[in-house]
């Protein structure tokens, strides 16, 4: 949905009992979704690679970030390897949604999951399972480069920390809670695509690989992209995303609008960085 005219952004202040109740409220609705048979969710995992690959990506595991123990980065690499084995080889088939939490399920302890930074309210925390926000991001930025269609997908409300070697637009990512935050990727194609994530030494690598030999190729490109002052003190980031299609030989086909992100700022936008 596109924002209106001079949008303000200021952060919602809800109860305890209010969150606790939400937070049943949409647990609920999802489990009732998952169950309701609405969608054909893809839930086949296979070791055999199809032949193609649409597009590939890696992004580092560790990043120094100020005020954080590094500890709850390696313990970020902990639970994304027991998320991978549950979606790496993962198959989606014409008509078929991939559900980010459907197929992972509850990252709980008991499932070996362990404390990892979670970004919370303009903040950040522990929780177990913190970290696999990496791996839905991977996988929509991935997936931003295929003709696969996003159909839920949500990003943080806060901007909690500065870029730091940023390759991406900001608001590239996709957060997720679970259950209830989640990211669907439709297959609206009449060919599979499978999903092959891993986790290395330095990077969790990603790749989309297909049965059909690529025709086209896209790129993801920033528009708008500002900080602004709102009237009770802080700051806010905005910006609009745009998808370019071409075609093997470099012709642009097509540009379509992705999304707009507006996020408050919990640093200050004008300090140089190191």
């Amino acid at each position: 949905m596109k924002k209106a005219d001079n949008l303000t952004i200021k952060p919602v202040n809800r109860s305890k009992m209010r969150l606790i109740v939400g937070k049943a409220y949409y647990t609920a609705l999802r489990y009732m979704l998952w169950h309701s048979g609405k969608y054909k969710y893809a839930g086949c995992q296979s070791e055999s690679n199809l032949e193609y690959e649409y597009f590939s990506h890696n992004t580092p595991l560790i990043r120094k970030l100020k005020e954080v123990d590094m500890i709850y980065q390696y313990n970020k690499i902990i639970n994304l390897k027991l998320a991978v084995k549950k979606i790496d080889g993962i198959i989606i088939k014409p008509g078929e949604i991939f559900s980010y939490w459907k197929c992972i399920g509850n990252p709980t302890a008991r499932k070996g999951y362990v404390q990892g930074m979670v970004l919370y309210c303009g903040s950040y925390t522990m929780g177990i399972g913190g970290g696999l926000c990496q791996l839905s991001n991977l996988i929509y930025w991935m997936t931003l480069h295929t003709p696969l269609t996003v159909v839920e997908r949500y990003r943080h409300s806060f901007d909690v920390f500065p870029d730091s070697n940023r390759t991406q637009p900001f608001g590239s990512g996709a957060t997720c809670v679970y259950p209830y935050r989640d990211l669907m990727i439709r297959n609206d194609t009449e060919d599979n695509f499978q999903l092959r994530v891993k986790v290395g030494e330095a990077y969790l690598e990603g790749r989309w690989l297909t049965d059909f030999k690529p025709c086209s190729r896209y790129e993801i490109v920033e528009k708008n992209h500002r900080f602004e002052s709102e009237y009770w003190g802080a700051f806010s980031r905005h910006n609009e995303l745009y998808r370019k299609k071409y075609n093997l030989s470099g012709k642009l086909i097509e540009e379509q609008y992705i999304t707009e992100n507006h996020a408050l700022m919990m640093y200050s936008p004008f300090i140089e960085s190191e």
